[in-house]
């Protein structure tokens, strides 16, 4: 890793994983090919280091969210979630060995020492989905943040742990120090675009994410149960005062661009650039979420993908925040 990245690998880790930890980040590898293909694309753009850590806390975090959405009881829910969180704790106390049979476990002690990944991120993601089983909800926007700062803005946080920031000149720039401020706004746009493509499907699992008091301003209150609205309920308009909130969110976030490397940012630039063209058709045609979810053709992934590895969003980023700056 150059040494203008701040963030560089252990020096205790040998550079060449042994046979078992390269096992255990296939799995994980192959575990986010198959289930985040949002993600995969962008992390296919990543150097092998962080691409292989990227995988392990992907793998990680999928394993807490199946369970939040399996079909356990939700006492059962709580027993397991307690028990990831223990095994959380052996990892952060360096107690997983290479040869352990859980190869998510294998590979997260293995990124968690080769980067500075704040683990902590991910006991936040367990308090999110804990937030789920116990069925609460959101009255506004600040009480949803909460939720929202748990089950992605947290991710963010232990992305940038591997990203790394870069310095200017050996020197780190004015927004470095608000690097993870930036990476947990980030998040915060990408959950919230998520929460306005999965209204039907999340209604379905008992569960209503936007606040209380946006869905009372627009005639919703009723929920997502159909594919039609009540009489006098302005989801177009719900839709769109969300997807401006979302958007705020975006502009905010992507100020963390300029402050990583080439690689990373591409990695960022394409994650959240899909989940833009997504809030792009939702505020095109709302009533499409009330019908199925929306979803990008893999051509379109691909053509974000090229335009993150360009550098072309991280330099138009850079030029609105000096505009903003100045």
């Amino acid at each position: 890793m150059s040494p203008n990245v701040q963030g560089p690998t252990h020096a205790s880790v040998p550079s060449v994983p042994s046979a078992p930890v390269l096992a255990a980040y296939s799995y994980c590898e192959a575990v986010t090919g198959s289930q985040a293909r949002n993600f995969a694309y962008g992390i296919r753009l990543l150097p092998t280091d962080k691409r292989q850590a990227m995988s392990a806390l992907y793998a990680f975090s999928r394993r807490v969210d199946d369970i939040g959405d399996g079909t356990l009881p939700p006492e059962a829910k709580l027993v397991r979630l307690e028990e990831t969180r223990d095994l959380l704790g052996r990892i952060r106390a360096e107690e997983v060995d290479e040869d352990d049979t859980d190869p998510v476990a294998v590979a997260l002690a293995h990124a968690s020492r080769r980067f500075p990944i704040p683990l902590g991120g991910l006991d936040e993601l367990i308090d999110g989905v804990l937030m789920d089983v116990r069925g609460e909800e959101y009255e506004t926007w600040d009480d949803l943040k909460v939720y929202c700062r748990c089950v992605a803005g947290a991710i963010g946080r232990l992305s940038l742990g591997v990203f790394g920031t870069v310095n200017t000149g050996g020197l780190a720039g004015p927004g470095a120090a608000r690097a993870d401020e930036y990476a947990d706004v980030l998040g915060l746009a990408l959950q919230l675009t998520n929460i306005l493509r999965d209204v039907r499907e999340d209604a379905g699992n008992g569960r209503t994410y936007l606040p209380a008091e946006d869905l009372a301003k627009f005639g919703c209150s009723d929920g997502f149960g159909s594919e039609r609205m009540p009489p006098g309920a302005d989801f177009a308009g719900l839709v769109h005062h969300e997807v401006r909130r979302a958007r705020a969110l975006f502009v905010e976030g992507y100020r963390l661009l300029p402050l990583l490397d080439r690689r990373s940012g591409a990695c960022v630039a394409a994650m959240a650039g899909i989940y833009r063209r997504l809030l792009d058709r939702i505020e095109r045609e709302p009533e499409a979420v009330l019908r199925g979810r929306v979803s990008l053709p893999p051509h379109e992934k691909a053509y974000v993908a090229v335009r993150g590895l360009s550098g072309l969003d991280a330099r138009t980023i850079s030029r609105q925040s000096t505009r903003r700056r100045s």
